[in-house]
């Protein structure tokens, strides 16, 4: 079993007025995760929006357990946090105090406050499972529980005719898993579809992250962000996650279909608390 190290990189809170003089290096620093599945580790990062954790494992020989992190000061991980596991890889399987949950393609499992271990592994080292994390202090003890795709609620919305028709899968959020502030699920893109979360919105009483999938390694997605009336764009490849401020839309445009998962953390559970911009007032 391989337990990875036990110190966690952190990216701070940036303002307003400092990103409006961000180079695109910089831009990429602070808010763009580039490596986030390394074969046979966890990849996390600590972010200063609402204490939110983000990370990947890629088990592929071994089994990986979640460590509990210097930076946390804490015995074990989930000691004061909760946390929601997608797959967007092969079967695998993640096991939770002794308690095995297999996960295939776009199954999710939320992982309650007070779980002392958590450990991650594929069935298929030639098809490895590629769990994407996100971790936010919690103050009560949901059940650890699992959901699959089949069973997510899907959502059909937007059109051919406007290159955003997709499917919205809801894992953790009010009438789903239960959690203390963690709200998760993805979104699919059809074929010829390539907009995301257009028209715009931001929602300041919670940060957002989203994790980009299904996309061929030749193709980008143009990721915007910033306040509406002064946006900015990220280049974001496969397997790429972005940090959003609550200060920020998050919106994006690929050169071909994909997929991404979207996960929030904050003052607010309610999936529709969202302050929309009219495009026409997107600078």
């Amino acid at each position: 079993m391989i337990t990875d190290t036990t110190v966690m990189p952190i990216l701070h809170a940036v303002g307003l007025g400092e990103m409006q003089h961000f180079t695109t290096e910089k831009l990429r620093d602070h808010f763009l995760v580039e490596s986030l599945f390394e074969p046979d580790s966890i990849q996390t990062v600590y972010t200063h929006y609402d204490r939110v954790i983000v990370g990947g494992v890629l088990p592929i020989y071994d089994s990986i357990e979640l460590p509990p992190y210097d930076n946390l000061k804490t015995s074990f991980f989930l000691e004061r946090r909760e946390l929601g596991i997608i797959n967007v890889g092969g079967p695998g399987s993640v096991v939770v105090d002794g308690t095995s949950y297999s996960l295939t393609a776009l199954d999710a499992l939320y992982v309650g406050q007070g779980s002392r271990s958590v450990t991650f592994q594929s069935f298929d080292a030639g098809e490895p499972a590629r769990f994407f994390l996100m971790s936010a202090p919690a103050h009560y003890a949901h059940p650890t529980a699992k959901l699959a795709k089949e069973d997510a609620s899907p959502t059909r919305l937007g059109a051919r005719e406007t290159a955003n028709e997709r499917t919205i899968y809801k894992y953790i959020h009010a009438a789903g898993l239960a959690s203390c502030q963690l709200v998760m699920g993805l979104t699919v893109l059809e074929p010829g579809s390539v907009w995301n979360t257009m028209p715009a919105h931001v929602h300041d009483r919670r940060m957002e992250a989203y994790c980009y999938f299904d996309l061929h390694p030749d193709h980008r997605v143009f990721h915007l962000m910033g306040p509406p009336d002064q946006t900015r764009h990220l280049v974001v490849a496969n397997h790429q996650a972005i940090i959003s401020p609550p200060w920020s839309i998050h919106s994006g445009c690929g050169t071909s279909s994909y997929s991404f998962i979207w996960g929030m953390a904050g003052e607010n559970k309610d999936f529709a608390d969202m302050d929309f911009s009219p495009i026409s007032a997107l600078r």
